[in-house]
């Protein structure tokens, strides 16, 4: 028995969405959140539930998704990190490991949430790109994007940008920042909210695209979130682009941690 006390432990993962059906536990235990619970089981030789930052969908990636537990057992963080590592699937990695308090929450304790989504802007699709970005054959207009993002800063109820499985009990999100900036053939859209709703960010990326395109005005924009109305907005963008790439929480609760940033991405 060792005599430490056990804690609660936040750990920091990346991953890969294209092999898994999501973050969420199903039947068939093709998710993520199941890897890293057999890789918990396997590691302390006890089941061990997880609770996550945010519930990424099927083929959507993470840089920076956080979890926390409760273990049965004290591990130090550098065990924590390399033992679980040596259960898991190559797609999927811890990076780091805190001991946390137990008022932390990976859920309830974030206070915001950011993602990119990575469109590339070629004639013809790259296959070295395939599943882990977005593709656009036609040329976007990254200013009338960026000026159709700005309409979304703010607290509104973004109704016509959730999907019709959304669970939320409310559609009202505050959007902290919202922008859109090219590099070389990549368009990156980039969002940090409070909380996200289902397929918000593939919904109001597909709106933008639009924008781009020159297919739809900037201004249109104000009036799809207007309506209230999914029906009105445009189609759900492909998951393949779509990153979860920073969670924020309170300094007294999570401080510190190493990140991995967009601007490591091979772009």
């Amino acid at each position: 028995m060792h005599d430490r006390a056990i804690e609660r432990i936040a750990l920091g993962l990346s991953y890969d969405g294209f092999p898994w059906l999501g973050w969420q536990t199903q039947p068939n235990r093709l998710t993520v959140q199941d890897q890293v619970e057999k890789a918990l089981a396997q590691f302390v030789g006890a089941p061990v539930a997880t609770v996550c930052a945010g519930r990424t969908d099927t083929g959507v990636h993470a840089l920076n998704q956080v979890i926390h537990i409760d273990p049965p057992v004290f591990r130090d963080t550098t065990a924590w990190v390399r033992g679980l590592n040596s259960f898991l699937p190559p797609s999927i990695a811890i990076q780091w490991a805190r001991p946390v308090s137990g008022a932390f929450n990976a859920r309830f304790s974030a206070i915001s949430r950011t993602y990119h989504y990575i469109i590339i802007n070629t004639p013809v699709r790259q296959p070295l790109w395939a599943n882990r970005a977005g593709w656009c054959f036609r040329a976007l207009d990254v200013c009338q994007m960026q000026q159709a993002a700005q309409c979304l800063v703010g607290q509104h109820d973004f109704s016509s940008f959730r999907s019709s499985q959304c669970q939320a009990a409310s559609p009202v999100r505050e959007m902290h920042t919202l922008t859109v900036k090219r590099a070389r053939d990549f368009v990156i859209v980039s969002l940090r909210a409070n909380a996200f709703l289902h397929h918000m960010v593939r919904n109001i990326v597909g709106e933008l695209v639009l924008v781009g395109q020159g297919k739809h005005e900037p201004g249109r924009v104000v009036q799809v979130l207007e309506a209230r109305d999914r029906t009105v907005a445009a189609p759900t963008f492909s998951a393949a682009g779509l990153y979860l790439s920073q969670v924020q929480y309170p300094h007294e609760l999570l401080d510190d941690v190493p990140t991995i940033s967009i601007d490591d991405l091979p772009i």
